[in-house]
């Protein structure tokens, strides 16, 4: 009876509508963050109000679990012009806001293969248009990931400690990116956003049912808050 009480409220969440546009965000969701905080940021404990605001308002427009679009393939980016431009700026800055370190358009409603990542504070922002994973290296780590569209959800994943990608730039120019570390994590995770893989997908049955668990936890707190 209890496995089929999770599997049920496994399928509820997921099957849940959202909205496809700006989103209220719980206040449980300042306990969370992804592979997409930055480095050294502070705990969301810590920010002081101008910036937990500046936080809260980038989070609003993180899809959630639930949204169809994050279980969507996102499309081929063929048109490199100042509408992409401003489209990766934007990410950017929301990406910045949130204290992430990484983030993909189909996570802000976009089916773009665009992603941005900025894995330590003093990198410059790095933008991937249509990526391909090229490269893997036999060699995997696990480590803990959360994801701002599951909130309170945190889980080992494992991951290939080197990768290749190739991908463009904002201008459409080549790009081949080799990276190994928290870098390579971000990017994969990303990466599996564009084809519609969230960290539930990458862990055991059992690891998702708890997922699920705290997922719903962290929703009833927000509720009662």
């Amino acid at each position: 009876m209890a496995a089929e009480e999770d599997t049920r409220d496994e399928q509820a969440l997921e099957e849940r509508p959202t909205e496809l546009e700006e989103l209220p965000i719980p206040a449980s969701e300042d306990a969370d963050v992804e592979v997409e905080r930055e480095q050294d940021a502070p705990e969301p404990a810590e920010l002081d109000p101008e910036t937990r605001a500046r936080r809260d308002a980038a989070l609003r427009y993180v899809r959630k679990l639930g949204d169809p679009v994050l279980r969507a393939s996102a499309l081929p980016v063929e048109r490199f012009d100042d509408a992409l431009k401003r489209e990766i700026e934007r990410m950017g800055e929301l990406m910045h806001d949130a204290l992430g370190v990484g983030l993909a358009a189909t996570q802000l409603g976009i089916l773009h293969r665009v992603l941005v990542y900025r894995a330590f504070p003093e990198d410059e922002l790095t933008a991937l248009v249509n990526p391909v994973l090229e490269w893997e290296s036999d060699e995997q780590e696990g480590a803990l990931e959360g994801c701002l569209s599951l909130p309170g959800v945190h889980v080992e994943v494992q991951r290939a400690m080197r990768v290749r990608v190739h991908a463009q730039d904002a201008s459409g120019e080549e790009l081949e990116i080799e990276a190994e570390g928290l870098p390579a994590r971000v990017i994969q995770h990303e990466i599996d956003h564009l084809n519609g893989v969230l960290i539930l997908d990458r862990i055991s049955r059992e690891a998702r049912k708890d997922a699920m668990r705290a997922m719903r936890e962290a929703q009833e707190t927000a509720s009662a808050a």
